[in-house]
């Protein structure tokens, strides 16, 4: 992992693109005012500007970008200064044809859009190299430069002769031979055994598409090509002396890479989020939110940085709604809450022409900082600027959700139990929420982290194992962990064969209980899960109600040690358990086998949270507020946030004070957010 990267401030800036405004130096003295004005102290420049940086072959012009963040610093405002690689020159696309990207199809692409390039191709590498390299040269330790920001949003994929040649020897290095490579895709199915390397091809549509092994592979050697790429752009600013950290701009719930893999790449992650506010109720747009600021801000289990987000109307969506007052700063400080460093923008100021001129920007086509938006921003700035000695603080969680891109990718692809709505994500969403429901911090991991420090881990739908979990699991149980496992788990290994003997495989008497078959509803099914002997033991005993629905999937398990708490109420498996609970070593293993409804992940969730006597920060949370918490050696910060059009009333049993030493009242208005402050005992 990499060293912590601390800027001693909270960050408030964002995308800045004054390439476009060359011709009117007016406009660039004026932004800097704005800037300033609005407590915006970083702003991200370079991202797409290669064609002013390098107009032609070899010929370079920096002394517009000098001019820049010379200005830039001389008004205290830092500089994270990006390699332009999202997007390369019409000069180069013309000249090098190779550098821009194959289709699964076999089709190359024409010059334009973004990230149309190859991650394997010579060509593109060098010049990235030498672009790179000047840059860094130039500016890489300039007092006003902060950090590096590679590239932009990395994604998508290659299929050129160059990338097939990578991918076999990717393979050949991973299996070694042949046959193990046949054996582990399973490919005497259809009869497609490959006799050498050199036949295998990455999956199309035109071609091969059903061996879910390749398609598996394919997805790990494209992650893993982007990470070289990373590593080789951020290997030119190094040899050229430039030290300061770097970072790549991640997105919301990406699937094409899978972002733990640039864990000790990058030193500090940050990404880009853009929640559609106001489509539904605010606190499940929140909730989804938050999930995946928990998810980036486990990746390193450090502070990231909120890259980008939009001041006003995202204008890619499918409706360009603007956020309410209110809604600006409330988002802003959740990523606070959740681990930000900072808040940044996509954009400073609005684009005169092309795709996103009406992308919200917190100066737009006006000019003026008489706007709605600038004065929510400044109201922003404002905020970071009071709670700046919350920069660095980390958060530390409990209780984790384990959520991994690699199985998701198998398990999208597996071809049943159910080809459409397996709903991985919400079954995963439902474990999450019902933990910070309770008002905990929870860490969204996935296989490769270790679950040691937790006193409660979640694994929905954990359809393959692999980095060697069942161990993993198995350790934390037996050492007194909880341990939460649901349906269709287990079921195959790193390569996407079915286990046998028996699933969830290798951990049957952990969660005592062997899975026999797995039943998909339609739409329009469901079924009820039933506590067992309510006359007997009521609901009461175990804090959950009498009965729950569950739809979509119902697994059917044998008991082999494990007690049922809940089973099924109708269909030919009514009284199969629904709910067990075994007792392995110092702790207990749960297995949920049908979707729930969320109240039952609820109710669950909080009896085992009171059986760990993990500590609550209040009971009885309404369920639009939301509270994080950040700390460091000396103080914990409680976020209280209200995500909701209504005041709130929020009495806390103890006299508190807000992080800037105000009492807090007892009452959370619309979108309002608290920080409260809690010195710790220091030991003498």
């Amino acid at each position: 992992m990499k060293k912590d990267v601390q800027f001693g401030k909270m960050i408030h800036g964002g995308d800045y693109n004054p390439e476009q405004w060359l011709d009117f130096p007016e406009i660039l003295e004026k932004d800097i005012a704005y800037f300033k004005k609005a407590g915006i102290n970083e702003v991200s420049l370079g991202i797409f500007s290669w064609a002013v940086l390098e107009p032609h072959e070899g010929e370079f012009h920096f002394a517009w970008m000098q001019e820049i963040i010379n200005r830039l610093y001389e008004n205290d405002i830092s500089v994270i200064l990006a390699t332009p690689s999202g997007a390369r020159p019409k000069w180069m696309a013309d000249k090098y044809p190779e550098v821009l990207r194959v289709e699964a199809d076999r089709h190359r692409n024409l010059f334009g859009g973004r990230h149309n390039h190859c991650y394997t191709s010579p060509v593109y590498r060098e010049k990235v190299r030498i672009i790179n390299t000047k840059l860094a040269q130039q500016f890489g330790n300039h007092p006003g430069v902060i950090a590096w920001h590679i590239s932009n949003e990395y994604g998508g994929e290659c299929h050129c002769p160059l990338c097939q040649e990578e991918f076999r020897k990717w393979l050949k290095e991973k299996y070694k031979t042949v046959e193990n490579l046949n054996k582990a895709w399973a490919t005497t199915f259809w009869s497609h055994i490959y006799q050498d390397f050199s036949q295998i091809e990455s999956p199309s549509d035109r071609g091969e598409s059903a061996l879910h092994g390749l398609n598996l592979d394919w997805k790990r050697f494209v992650t893993d090509r982007t990470v070289d790429f990373t590593e080789h752009e951020i290997q030119a600013i190094r040899d050229a002396g430039s030290n300061k950290p770097t970072t790549v701009n991640m997105m919301y719930d990406y699937q094409g890479l899978n972002y733990h893999k640039f864990k000790d790449t990058v030193d500090f992650i940050s990404w880009d989020n853009y929640p559609q506010w106001h489509k539904k109720a605010e606190y499940l747009t929140a909730m989804d939110s938050g999930m995946q600021h928990d998810i980036m801000r486990s990746i390193q289990k450090k502070p990231f940085l909120l890259m980008e987000s939009c001041p006003s109307a995202t204008n890619w969506q499918p409706v360009s709604k603007l956020k309410k007052p209110g809604m600006l700063h409330a988002a802003s400080m959740q990523a606070v809450a959740h681990g930000s460093d900072g808040v940044l923008y996509f954009q400073l100021r609005q684009s005169r022409g092309s795709s996103e001129k009406f992308h919200g920007a917190v100066i737009d086509h006006y000019g003026g900082e008489d706007t709605r938006v600038f004065r929510e921003v400044t109201e922003v700035g404002d905020s970071l600027a009071k709670i700046k000695e919350i920069a660095g603080c980390n958060t530390y969680a409990k209780v984790a959700v384990v959520y991994d891109w690699e199985s998701r990718w198998a398990m999208e692809n597996a071809q049943g139990p159910r080809n459409q709505g397996l709903y991985y994500k919400e079954t995963v969403e439902k474990s999450y929420s019902a933990f910070r429901k309770l008002g905990l911090d929870v860490d969204v991991i996935d296989m490769e982290q270790e679950l040691e420090g937790y006193e409660i881990v979640a694994a929905p739908m954990l359809y393959m194992f692999r980095a060697g979990f069942e161990e993993k699991v198995r350790r934390f149980t037996e050492n007194g962990g909880r341990f939460i496992m649901t349906y269709w788990s287990g079921i195959v290994d790193s390569t996407d064969l079915c286990f046998l003997e028996g699933t969830p495989h290798g951990l049957m008497d952990v969660m005592g209980v062997r899975s026999m078959e797995i039943d998909g509803l339609y739409d329009w099914e469901s079924n009820r899960a039933v506590f067992c002997n309510p006359g007997k033991q009521p609901a009461e005993a175990v804090n959950m109600q009498q009965e729950y629905q569950c739809t979509h999937l119902c697994e059917l398990v044998k008991l082999q040690g494990a007690k049922a708490h809940f089973v099924y109420g109708e269909d030919f498996y009514k009284g199969m358990p629904v709910l067990t609970e075994n007792h392995y070593g110092k702790g207990n293993a749960y297995y949920i086998c049908a979707d729930m409804e969320q109240q039952f992940y609820d109710d669950l969730y909080r009896k085992i949270v009171k059986e760990c006597n993990i500590p609550l920060f209040m009971e009885d949370i309404p369920v639009e507020i939301e509270i994080s918490s950040r700390e460091n050696e000396k103080a914990v910060y409680i976020f209280i946030q209200n995500f909701s059009d209504k005041d709130i009333e929020l009495p806390l049993s103890t006299e508190m004070y807000t992080s800037w030493g105000e009492k807090y009242r007892g009452t959370l208005h619309k979108f309002g957010t608290v920080i409260l402050k809690k010195e710790k005992e220091i030991k003498k």
